[in-house]
């Protein structure tokens, strides 16, 4: 009897092994999708990870029958120059569609937006390098209007130059329908609720289907 309890226990076990060995290659063999920015990426405030505009687009893709691997990427208080030195740990479990949220808290805190410009176009060719396939979706970001218009006027033309310039998708400002609007931001004013994350969806979904239509 003993001896028959084993055995079962055993082929139980091996089983179990198969099921999460299939799992775990059906997970390898997904196409991967990096969501690649700062505090408004990670969903900072939110009561709930699932709340954040990468995890809506992703449940929003699953549902339309894109099957993707998620990695979200984002880490609050992060810069351009942040980004470029975690990059390549990021990249290190593949990618193959790429979105690129970052440069707000450089506008805030007045960094030249020379090396904002540079620090975009590092990222984005690491990342081609990575995989000369891969599909990038630039998130255009706008400053905030406190530095002055001269200011002002060059950052918000970093994103549409780097977008051209490596042949990379924009998506409209990420946040033209939340910026400036109380109910749909946190107390700080700068980071959106759960109904803000909602609208960020809806802006940003386009683009990114866009992109996994790209050729």
């Amino acid at each position: 009897m003993i001896l028959r309890i084993f055995f079962l226990c055993m082929i139980f076990l091996q089983c179990n092994k198969v099921e999460e060995s299939k799992t775990v290659s059906v997970e390898k063999d997904l196409k991967k999708i990096i969501f690649f920015g700062d505090s408004l990426t990670a969903g900072l405030g939110l009561a709930h990870p699932d709340e954040s505009f990468p995890q809506l687009i992703h449940q929003k893709l699953n549902a339309e029958g894109f099957d993707l691997k998620l990695i979200h990427a984002g880490v609050s208080g992060d810069t351009t120059s942040g980004g470029l030195s975690r990059l390549d740990w990021v990249l290190g479990r593949g990618v193959d569609y790429f979105i690129l949220e970052l440069g707000a808290n450089d506008g805030m805190r007045g960094v030249k937006t020379e090396l904002i410009k540079e620090n975009l176009i590092s990222m984005i060719r690491i990342v081609k390098k990575k995989n000369p396939k891969v599909k990038i979706l630039l998130v255009r970001m706008l400053a905030f209007p406190n530095f002055g218009p001269l200011y002002v006027g060059k950052f918000n033309k970093i994103y549409p130059e780097v977008a051209k310039e490596e042949s990379v998708a924009l998506s409209p400002f990420l946040l033209e329908k939340v910026a400036g609007i109380k109910n749909l931001n946190q107390k700080d004013g700068i980071h959106p609720t759960k109904e803000g994350h909602l609208l960020i969806l809806e802006t940003l979904y386009p683009s990114v289907k866009t992109l996994l239509y790209k050729n």
